[in-house]
């Protein structure tokens, strides 16, 4: 056989040559292909990082990787948002040119995936309108983290990047070699929105809650600002409420109405660049100077204080209730003056902090999403004239509650019937349990039924009655016993009657903590008994349509002057009794009149969901089970609601 002649084995040389080359010539058509936003990621590198460790699964590796945002299209990308699908257990250290978008401050665990938000950059504009700038064009996040259980050179590559943006279509994303991904995103035809692209500022959006950052003055190196926490949620709710932010360019707060620092400290700044810079300024009068500040709403005391209130809106303990609850009560407003540092040395020159979260005491939990630029609040001219004062410029962030998957609840309910003597308390662990739990008790043991007296004791004093409860009803035992439920609140409903045209229940709420509750309120969702509520006799309460519309949800609250929660208390010799909880109770009545059909003692004379001040509590897996009697009102019921009385008079 002859030997290949020599320009054969070159032309062959090149069309491997060729053949090598084809990713990064598909990644330079692909991204002028798209004619929409082009998203790639691109693994630059990794290393080994101690401590060396026998499971290949638990070793670490950093981890070195650049994300592209290129905006190809006819309109703006305002408030860029990309999710890249981590895979690898990655804890991410830093990002340049983005913060995580759900308000997490890095470092952060990111093994799940995360929604990056751009920083100080959030707008892309077009080719058009820049003669193809790609510095306005495009954005460049390098990513440095740690990995687990991927050693080079296996690649570790996301599972998915796309464009978090509403109104967009992704693609497939791509393989760009071994080392990168692409995928191309376009604007969604079916996709509706009263948005012009020619408007300067996106809409405001709606959620839970938002939070409005108001720029009031503002000068070379400082400027005043209003921020409005405002609640939406029919059912959300806020006590002693804490922010935190992230200053993102040395900023540092010099003067505060309407709320307060929880830490007063200006060494940050002595010591730091601002003490460089502003030689001539006094920092004993400055507030604060911590990169994530901590602020706290002001106490009622201080509303008519000259230096310290006197802002709408302010010094309510940080209580913020629910709309549907009272609207002059569902906002919160303080006004603070912040110093700026080089290069910002500019009146226009204005930057929001970043990774907000707000907090409450056994409230929901919220995610709050990076500030967006909205068109400028106005607010009534503070003269009187009929007219409106606008802002300078004004950010919003939109905070949604969220529930994380495993999250212990903060609250549970106990259920129990007139047809049955015992009651199903709250769940093993409802609201956690301790992590140290030795042979004391056992965290997947089921709870044990409970005689009706045991409701008004604390958790470590029912052992011996539901011993003895179990051993004179013959019910099956756990050894060790079922852990506490663990919650600071707990509710039992109580089916109490059950006849022909109507039936009744019965509400106790219990403060096992040592916080106050005032202006509490509680809320279930009943899929078919709603319709027939009448009233509540000692609560206030009123039927909602919470979920798309539907009335499903009834909402309770103290009458004027009860509606104040305590905390647990001593007993009355603390020697020897238990502590004893602070109690509310009402009885609800319903006609079956308007819901013909209804099985009250199956399972719909029991709510579906209880909450209480915003959070939801934890239900119990059963209903209480009938037998073979039903007796309209079971000595059990009498038993509890006399000894409730006695203690609520005590």
């Amino acid at each position: 056989m002859a030997s290949p002649s020599p320009s054969c084995c070159c032309f062959n040389l090149f069309v491997l040559l060729i053949f090598f080359a084809l990713p990064s010539i598909s990644h330079a058509q692909t991204a002028n292909s798209c004619n929409g936003i082009f998203l790639s990621y691109a693994y630059t590198g990794g290393t080994r990082l101690p401590p060396n460790v026998s499971d290949p699964a638990k070793q670490p590796y950093r981890f070195e990787s650049t994300l592209t945002v290129l905006n190809n299209g006819l309109d703006q990308l305002k408030s860029w948002k990309v999710f890249v699908g981590f895979q690898h257990d990655e804890y991410l250290v830093s990002a340049s040119n983005a913060v995580l978008a759900d308000g997490t401050s890095l470092p952060a665990a990111v093994g799940n995936g995360t929604v990056f938000a751009g920083y100080p950059m959030t707008d892309l504009k077009t080719a058009v309108e820049t003669a193809g700038d790609l510095t306005q064009m495009q954005l460049q996040i390098d990513l440095v983290g740690t990995l687990f259980g991927v050693a080079p050179p296996n690649v570790p590559m996301p599972s998915n990047i796309t464009l978090a943006n509403d109104g967009f279509v992704c693609r497939k994303p791509t393989a760009q070699g071994k080392n990168g991904t692409s995928v191309c995103c376009t604007k969604d035809p079916k996709f509706k929105t009263n948005i012009t692209t020619d408007e300067k500022f996106l809409p405001r959006q709606n959620g839970d809650l938002t939070i409005m950052y108001d720029v009031t003055r503002t000068y070379d190196s400082s400027y005043w600002v209003d921020v409005t926490i405002s609640n939406h949620n029919p059912l959300g709710r806020l006590d002693n409420w804490r922010l935190n932010w992230d200053w993102m360019r040395d900023e540092f707060i010099y003067t505060m109405k309407g709320a307060y620092p929880t830490n007063i400290d200006s060494s940050d700044c002595i010591f730091g660049r601002q003490g460089t810079y502003y030689r001539d300024l006094d920092f004993a009068n400055v507030l604060n100077c911590e990169k994530r500040p901590t602020i706290i709403d002001l106490p009622p005391t201080k509303y008519n204080d000259t230096d310290l209130g006197k802002i709408p809106f302010c010094c309510r303990n940080g209580t913020i209730l629910p709309p549907s609850m009272d609207p002059s009560m569902s906002s919160s407003r303080f006004q603070m003056q912040v110093f700026k540092m080089p290069p910002d040395l500019n009146r226009s020159q204005l930057s929001p902090p970043q990774n907000w979260k707000i907090s409450g005491t056994l409230n929901p939990d919220y995610k709050c999403g990076p500030p967006v630029r909205v068109s400028p609040s106005e607010t009534p001219d503070p003269s009187g004239i009929a007219s409106n004062k606008s802002a300078m410029a004004s950010w919003q962030v939109v905070c949604n509650i969220t529930q994380a998957k495993g999250a212990p609840r903060k609250c549970c309910v106990s259920f129990s019937a007139y047809y049955n003597e015992s009651v199903i308390p709250c769940k093993t662990c409802a609201c956690g349990c301790p992590s140290n739990t030795g042979k004391t008790c056992s965290t997947t043991a089921p709870a044990i039924l409970l005689p009706p007296e045991a409701l008004l004791v604390p958790f470590e004093n029912r052992s011996a009655k539901a011993i003895a409860w179990a051993d004179l009803k013959h019910l099956p035992t756990s050894n060790p016993m079922p852990c506490g439920d663990n919650c600071g609140v707990t509710i039992n409903w109580h089916l109490l009657t059950d006849y022909s045209r109507g039936w009744s229940a019965r509400v106790t709420l219990f403060n096992w903590g040592d916080t106050n509750f005032a202006d509490w309120f509680a809320a279930v969702q009943m899929d078919k008994a709603t319709a027939g509520f009448e009233k509540m006799y000692s609560f206030n309460a009123s039927a909602l349509a919470i979920d798309k519309g539907v009335n499903n949800t009834i909402l309770m609250q103290g009458l004027p002057g009860l509606n104040y929660l305590v905390a647990e208390t001593d007993g009355a010799n603390p020697l020897s009794d238990p502590r004893v909880p602070g109690k509310q109770q009402s009885v609800i009545s319903f006609t079956k009149k308007t819901t013909p059909g209804i099985n009250v003692a199956g399972g719909d004379g029991f709510p579906t969901k209880v909450f209480f001040n915003g959070e939801e509590c934890s239900l119990p897996s059963v209903y209480p089970t009938s037998g073979s009697k039903k007796e309209p009102f079971h000595a059990s019921s009498i038993i509890l609601t006399l000894l409730l009385l006695v203690f609520m008079w005590q």
